[in-house]
């Protein structure tokens, strides 16, 4: 079975609700299964702030998740252009894969959200692709082959997946929707070509 790994924070669920359309790209896949966990939340000093187990929800993302799958897609919020504290601080904590070189080769993607239209997306998700390279991931971004990037009126970027949340969290798009579950099948039909 190919699994991918899809890691997010997500602090009202906009970025969760993405995971899980993205979570069903990827399971149309045949033999692949998403494998979803969330990152744990950090204070001001990057201190995590949670407990090691979550009240709710997917269970918090680990090294051992990420040494052992297949593929890995990231998600965070946008904020002021950069993705969410807890998702960098858990990034950082990555040196011994990339010592070992446990990521090399695998695909990867980002996703993201925000609260208005030109909240940063676009700088996040280049931003979250950062310690990816330098892992020697293969990322992938959407091409315009995928019709609902064409038309979107709200998220959607050839980067990776995208939401405008608005205010209130409002629900995704039909367009987003298309986009975060072709993301997420295109990584799963990536992994599946390599791991073959």
């Amino acid at each position: 079975m190919t699994k991918i790994l899809i890691a997010y924070y997500s602090r009202h669920g906009s970025v969760a609700r993405m995971a899980q359309q993205i979570a069903l790209g990827i399971e149309s896949v045949a033999n692949c299964q998403a494998v979803i966990r969330c990152v744990m939340d950090v204070s001001g000093a990057a201190e995590q702030t949670s407990s090691s187990v979550p009240d709710s929800g997917p269970p918090y993302a680990t090294l051992d998740d990420l040494k052992h799958c297949d593929g890995l897609i990231i998600g965070s919020p946008a904020y002021f252009g950069n993705m969410a504290a807890a998702l960098k601080h858990f990034l950082d904590q990555t040196s011994s894969l990339w010592l070992s070189g446990a990521l090399i080769g695998k695909p990867a993607a980002v996703f993201t959200a925000s609260s208005t239209q030109h909240g940063g997306q676009e700088s996040v998700l280049l931003n979250m692709m950062l310690p990816l390279f330098h892992h020697g991931m293969l990322l992938s971004g959407i091409p315009y082959s995928e019709s609902a990037l064409q038309h979107t009126r709200s998220g959607g970027t050839p980067y990776g997946a995208s939401h405008v949340a608005g205010a209130q969290g409002q629900a995704l798009s039909d367009d987003e929707i298309a986009i975060c579950k072709f993301q997420g099948r295109q990584i799963a039909l990536l992994a599946d070509k390599l791991s073959r």
